[in-house]
Parts: C-alpha cells; sequence; structure tokens
C-alpha cells in the first residue's frame, strides 16, 4: 500500500512536470502571453507530491516494509530508527528521488516569489520543470524506490555499516541541496538568453541562488571530510577519491562563478564567464552523481552503483551542456561585458582569481578522470594519486592565497601604497620569528611559504579593516575577510597536518603501556557489548599528558548481517593537535594491535566553517535599495519559514511516535499464517545432517508450534539461545527456520549450543 502510493505520487511529480514544461513551451513558441499563477501552481503541486513520495519511503523505512525491494536491501529490523532514515538516500534510487525532491522544492521556493517579471519567471520554471521531468521519468523507469520485491523477506539486508553514522543522515542531503542548488543557477542564465529584451536582474538573481548552493555544497563537504577524519580509521581528512572530487569540482566552479557574477553585478563584466561557470558548474554537479552511482572509477564512498544507470546520467549531463552553451553561442552577442581597462583593478583580480579557480578545476578533473580514459584506450591500467594533486594543486593554492592578499588593498586605493609597507614589515618580522620556532628545514619550503603567504592574507585583511571607516563597506570588509582569512587558516592546518603529524604501531594487552611522543598510553582492560545491530570489542586505554589521565576507547564492531568489520577510532582533542587511535585485530589470546597517530593542527581544519560564515553574511548582506527589489516579499518569507519550522516539528513527532511504537510491534509479524512451502531439513532428530524434505504438514503436526528465525551470524539469536532450551525441556515444539546461513556454521551452533529444535529448516538463500 505504502509502495503503490509512493509510486503513484512519483508517477505525478513526472507527469505535472511534463505538462507544465510542454505548456511553458508552447507559449514559448507561440508568443502567447504567459499564464505564470497557471505554471505556478503546477510546480507547487510537484513539489508536495515529490515531498508526499519521499516521505512514504522514510515512512516505509521506519516501518519495515521489506515488500519494497529498495527498503530489503538497504534496511534492517534491528537497525536504529535514524539510520533508517538516513537509508532512504543511502542507495543509488532514493538518492535520486531525494535530487527530484530538491529540484521540485527549489522551483516550488521560485513559484512562490513574485519579485520577477512574469515572462522571466515563466522561463526560470520551465527550465526547472523540464530538468525535473527528466530526472523524475528517469527514478520511475531506470531507478524506481518502489519496485516491489518478488518475495517478502522476514528480514532485510541492512545499511551498509560505513553509513552508520550521524554524519551520514545530514552530509547527502546537504550535497544534495548543493549539487541541485546549481540547477536554479542555471535555470535563471538560461532564462536571461531567453527572455527579449534582456533581463539586467539575472545577475543579482543568479548570485543569490548561487551563494545558497554553495553554503550547502560547503556544508556538505565540510561534514563529509570530518566524517572520512573519525569514522573511517586512516586519520586523513581528504584522500583525492574520486567521489571526494566529485564535490569539490562544483565547489570550485562555484567559487569561480560567485567572484565573477560579484563583478558582473557591479560593472557589467565578465558577463560570459559567468554564465558559463553557470553551466559548467550545474553540469559538474550531474558528472559528480554519475561519478558516485555509475562505478566506472573505483572509491570507497561509491556506495551504490549501476554502469547502465550510470551511462543515462552522463547522457544528461551532455544534453544540458550541448544545449546550453548552444543557446550561448546563438544568443550570447546580446551580454556584451564592459572590458576591464586596468591591471591595478578589483575587476582584474577577480578575472586572475576565476583563472585560478578554473586552472584548479582542470588538475583535478585530469587527475580523476585520466585512468579511466587511458584504461578505455587499451592501455592498461593506470593509478593517480594523492601525490599528484598535492604537487599541482598546492601551488595553485599558494598563487590563489597571494592573489587573495591583494584584495583588501584594491578595496582602498588612496591608502594602498602605505598599507603595503607596514604589511610587509610586519610579516617578515612574523616570518623571522617564525622560522626560528619552527627550524624550518629546505624539505619543509612549503610550510614556510604557507606561513607566509598565511601572514600576508590575514594582515592586508586586517589593515583593510582598520582603513575602512564608511559604514557602507564594513559588513562587506567583515564578509570578505572573514571567508579570506578562514581560507589561510585552512591553509595551516593542511600544511602543518602533512609535514607535522607523527604516527606508530603498537601491540598492547591489558595492563601494558607504551610511550608516545612525551606521553604515556596504557591499556586498561577490553569489554564486549552487544548493540541493536552489531557486536562490539572496546580497548579502555587511557592517555597520560603530564599529570592527567584522558580515558580513550577505540572499538572494533562486527556487523552481523552484512558480515563486515569495522573499526571505530577514538580521538583526544588538543588546541595543538589531535591523538587518533584505531583498534587493529587481535594477535594473541589478550593482546591487539593499535595504530596511534598525532595530528598537528588539526584544528586550523575547521576553519572550513569560517569560510562558511563569511558566505552567510555574505547573503544577508544587502543594500537598501536592493532589497526591495529582489528580496523575496515578506510575507511569502514569512509563510516559508514557518512552514520549515512546522515540517521539522512534524518529523520530530514522527520520529518520536514511531520509535515508541517500533517497541510495541516488533512481534505482529507472527500473527501471519505460515505460507505453504518445500524446503530441506538442516539436522534430523538426533541433531545429523539431513537431505530430508520439509512441508507444512510437517511442521504443524501438534496443536501449536513456537517458529524462531536464527543465523550463526546473529548477535540477537545467541543471546535468546538459553531461553529457547528452557522452552524445550518445558515440552515446547519449536521449529527453527535457519536464515541466509552457511549450514556447516549452523550445525556447528546447535552441537556446540545444544539443539532446542524439533525441526530447523533450512533457508541458506532467504527465499
Amino acid at each position: 500500500m505504502v509502495g503503490s502510493l509512493g509510486l503513484f505520487s512519483l508517477i505525478l511529480v513526472a507527469v505535472l512536470s511534463s505538462i507544465t514544461a510542454v505548456y511553458s513551451m508552447y507559449q514559448m513558441l507561440t508568443k502567447q502571453a504567459q499564464n505564470v499563477a497557471l505554471i505556478r501552481s503546477f510546480s507547487l503541486s510537484s513539489a508536495l507530491f515529490s515531498i508526499g513520495a519521499i516521505v512514504l519511503l522514510g515512512y516505509a523505512f521506519v516501518g519495515d516494509d521489506f515488500s519494497i525491494l529498495y527498503v530489503a536491501e538497504h534496511s534492517n529490523t534491528q537497525l536504529p530508527t535514524f539510520f533508517k532514515m538516513a537509508a532512504v538516500w543511502a542507495g543509488h534510487e532514493g538518492s535520486l528521488l531525494f535530487w527530484v525532491l530538491t529540484i521540485s522544492c527549489w522551483s516550488g521556493v521560485i513559484a512562490l516569489q513574485k519579485q520577477y517579471s512574469s515572462e522571466y519567471q515563466s522561463r526560470v520554471l520551465w527550465v526547472m520543470n523540464v530538468l525535473l521531468a527528466i530526472f523524475a521519468w528517469f527514478t520511475l523507469f531506470a531507478s524506481n524506490p518502489f519496485e516491489l520485491n518478488s518475495t517478502l523477506p522476514l528480514e532485510g539486508r541492512d545499511l551498509n555499516p560505513m553509513l552508520q553514522d550521524v554524519g551520514l543522515i545530514f552530509h547527502p542531503p546537504l550535497l544534495y541541496l548543493g549539487y541541485v542548488g546549481f540547477s536554479v543557477v542555471l535555470a535563471f542564465a538560461v532564462a536571461a538568453l531567453l527572455v527579449d529584451p534582456i533581463e539586467f536582474d539575472w545577475v543579482a538573481h543568479c548570485r543569490s541562488w548561487c551563494l545558497v548552493a554553495w553554503i550547502f555544497l560547503t556544508a556538505g563537504i565540510i561534514l563529509g571530510s570530518w566524517w572520512a577524519y573519525y569514522e573511517l580509521g586512516w586519520g586523513g581528512w581528504w584522500f583525492w577519491d574520486p567521489v571526494e572530487n566529485a564535490s569539490l569540482l562544483p565547489w570550485l566552479t562555484s567559487t569561480a562563478l560567485l567572484h565573477s557574477l560579484g563583478v558582473a553585478k557591479g560593472k557589467q563584466q565578465l558577463l560570459k564567464w559567468s554564465l558559463s561557470l553557470a553551466f559548467i558548474t550545474f553540469c559538474l554537479s550531474i558528472l559528480g552523481t554519475f561519478i558516485v552511482r555509475s562505478g566506472v572509477l573505483t572509491s570507497v564512498h561509491a556506495f551504490a552503483v549501476d554502469p547502465t544507470k550510470g551511462i543515462a546520467l552522463l547522457l544528461i549531463l551532455v544534453l544540458v551542456l550541448v544545449s546550453s552553451f548552444s543557446l550561448l553561442i546563438v544568443r550570447g552577442e546580446s551580454f556584451e561585458s564592459n572590458p576591464i581597462t586596468s591591471f591595478a583593478s578589483k575587476s582584474f583580480l577577480s578575472l586572475v582569481a576565476v583563472l585560478i579557480f578554473v586552472l584548479a578545476t582542470a588538475v583535478v578533473v585530469f587527475g580523476t578522470f585520466y585512468p579511466m580514459v587511458f584504461e578505455l584506450l587499451g592501455l592498461g591500467n593506470i593509478s593517480v594519486g594523492a601525490p599528484y594533486f598535492n604537487l599541482l594543486i598546492a601551488p595553485v593554492a599558494l598563487l590563489a592565497m597571494a592573489v587573495v592578499g591583494l584584495a583588501p588593498l584594491l578595496s582602498i586605493k588612496p591608502q594602498a601604497s602605505k598599507g603595503v609597507i607596514g604589511c610587509i614589515a610586519l610579516l617578515s618580522s612574523g616570518l623571522g620569528l617564525l622560522t626560528y620556532i619552527l627550524q624550518v628545514s629546505t624539505t619543509q619550503v612549503m610550510v614556510l611559504l604557507t606561513w607566509s603567504l598565511a601572514f600576508w592574507v590575514v594582515l592586508t585583511h586586517v589593515y583593510g579593516l582598520v582603513v575602512t571607516r564608511d559604514s557602507k563597506f564594513q559588513r562587506k570588509v567583515w564578509v570578505m575577510t572573514l571567508a579570506h582569512v578562514g581560507v589561510a587558516v585552512l591553509a595551516i592546518g593542511a600544511a602543518m597536518n602533512s609535514y607535522y603529524s607523527y604516527e606508530r604501531s603498537y601491540k598492547l594487552s591489558p595492563g601494558e603501556q607504551v610511550e608516545f611522543m612525551d606521553w604515556t598510553l596504557s591499556h586498561r582492560d577490553t569489554e564486549l557489548y552487544v548493540a541493536s545491530n552489531f557486536t562490539a570489542e572496546r580497548a579502555l586505554l587511557n592517555l597520560h599528558v603530564d599529570e592527567q589521565a584522558f580515558s580513550i576507547a577505540p572499538e572494533r564492531r562486527h556487523y552481523q548481517v552484512r558480515v563486515m568489520n569495522m573499526s571505530e577510532p577514538a580521538m583526544k582533542w588538543f588546541w595543538h593537535g589531535d591523538v587518533y587511535i584505531t583498534m587493529g585485530e587481535k594477535v594473541d589470546s589478550t593482546a591487539y594491535a593499535f595504530r596511534v597517530q598525532y595530528k598537528r593542527m588539526r584544528a586550523g581544519l575547521v576553519r572550513w566553517f569560517d569560510i562558511h560564515t563569511g558566505a552567510l553574511l555574505s547573503l544577508t548582506h544587502r543594500k537598501k535599495k536592493t532589497v526591495k527589489r529582489h528580496s523575496m516579499h515578506t510575507s511569502v518569507r514569512n509563510k516559508l519559514i514557518m512552514l520549515i519550522v512546522l515540517a521539522l516539528v512534524l518529523v520530530l513527532v514522527f520520529l518520536f511516535a514511531l520509535d515508541n511504537k517500533q517497541q510495541t510491534t516488533t512481534v505482529s509479524i507472527q500473527q501471519r499464517a505460515f505460507p505453504e512451502f518445500t524446503s530441506m531439513a538442516l539436522t534430523d532428530k538426533e541433531g545429523i545432517s539431513s537431505k530430508q524434505k520439509l512441508t507444512l504438514k510437517d511442521i504443524t503436526e501438534h496443536p501449536y508450534q513456537l517458529v524462531n528465525v536464527w543465523a550463526s551470524w546473529c548477535g540477537i539469536c545467541k543471546s535468546e539461545h538459553t531461553y529457547l532450551l528452557a522452552l524445550r525441556d518445558k515440552g515446547i515444539p519449536i521449529v527453527g527456520l535457519n536464515y541466509r546461513d552457511n549450514p556447516a556454521a549452523a550445525m556447528n551452533v546447535l552441537s556446540s549450543d545444544g539443539n532446542p529444535y524439533t525441526k530447523v529448516i533450512s533457508d541458506p538463500h532467504g527465499k
């Protein structure tokens, strides 16, 4: 029932968006007066039905509705509720449904706004509905998340253990909100090319939406890098993995687009650059989804892959790229920019910044796709790893910092010459002190350059704040300072983390201790515990720093359903760095292997948040005369805020209610009639392996039966085994259903722990 309703909602989204796109196209071709009210209504209806579809899928996950294939493949009755919600977008089908949801919701937001001209708004909504129709029909025919299961399994496969983390509940949605947010930027850019006469406000609209999408994408990248650091057990935060690069590519071009639009908005320069970057950024967002979902590139993050569906995404990318740039070629003459007349101008500096980001994008694209192209050409297999990216990206990043330091000086031309002298003097003093403290050698020249340019960025921006007294520009300078200084501190954190980290491996038994750097690490004890969907071994360690002892507890987890082992690292954070400990394999009866790392200035890497905060402040920065013209209508904005708050409250209440309901309804499935079947017995009455056939008649010879589903890999089953033996001793007949298990392992459990069953049905394939 839930699956049918969800499928019906998705069909309505596809149909409504197609009708809206065709109707809007008809009005454009016939040059009729735009019926914007109807287009708005259809766009809002699509948004509501897409919300309904995702809510129904979430309800199916929380309710363990394994009649839906997607739910059965990505969830389990033992999975905590929060992770069941995260499983909605963990797979290929769910992620595309979330993509559809995001496009439709962004379209709905545009439909609610009334500050655009009717013709311009209808063109924007036409582009959005074309994209929505493409992805909705693609999801229906190639990636249907509501496809019914051919059988009704009693249990699901569980969510990938690597995704069972709180950060992963929010990381993918933030990325998708960013990715799809750039579709709005694309729509405004394309609409500007379609409207005649030209809509001169398109730059301001594009910049506002680009900033919104950029904020979401940046937040998603921050959360993803943090998750990689504390969850994967490698002790790093960026590995230049293809999937990581997939999110970095649109981030680089969108950052270039923001700088380009800043110049285009104020001086009508770099207009074609802005249009081109708007098209490329959204195409790179589709490319990122292609990398994650196609499996054409090897990645530790590619959790849901399907090459055939990836090819379809690639075709969508080509369609968007070719059509948008063809339109730019045809209509580009109407977008002549004012020339840049001076090298010592903010416009020229912005152009240089754009070129730097484009260069960085080219480096990442080449390193990411070169192995695939090399293999397609039949030249063999080749790997491009972190050394390539570090070698080429580091100089580009240093060049960007040098350019960033010039920005405040060009904003205050009359005082710039004096400011440069003062900054250089302070910079020289700081470098002398820094060189003495760090005792920098020739092998650490990159660290020295990073510190030097970081000083340059900080001092020039502080100087810019000091000399800028005009309140009209103060807020703008603060925004620029916060974002750019965040880049500088991030660079310092990355450099120090790379060159001054320390790592050792130890074998420790309870009661033993070792010296790590200037500290002592002791192993107090090891404990076992059972969670709802995994079992774990936890090492209780003490880190002795000076006269203080800090408790650290890394774990090794075993997920029974997926039959996967995962290390759960533990950390102790200090202002100067982190101690990062990963628990390895058991090497003898009591000792475990431990990997202990010290990550220098890891805290500096959180300066991503400074950049993010700067962007948020920039989003709120508007001149008074612009607010009336471009900002969202107050009543609409208030309604949206109330709607969002209400939705969050309803979601929390919904989760709370379902979580409580689950505790009282987990046994309701046992009220179903046992189906007709023919299977093989696992053992005979003497507990010896048997090939005897069993049917429903064989297990209903008693007036009542207790049927227990179990497996050798099931941690909960082990705790239940004692109670089953007690029930057997009281004369209660129990039929065992050995589910998705190795028969030899199951026989071993029965022979060693006792057999409580009168008959055991063998179901190794989960039929």
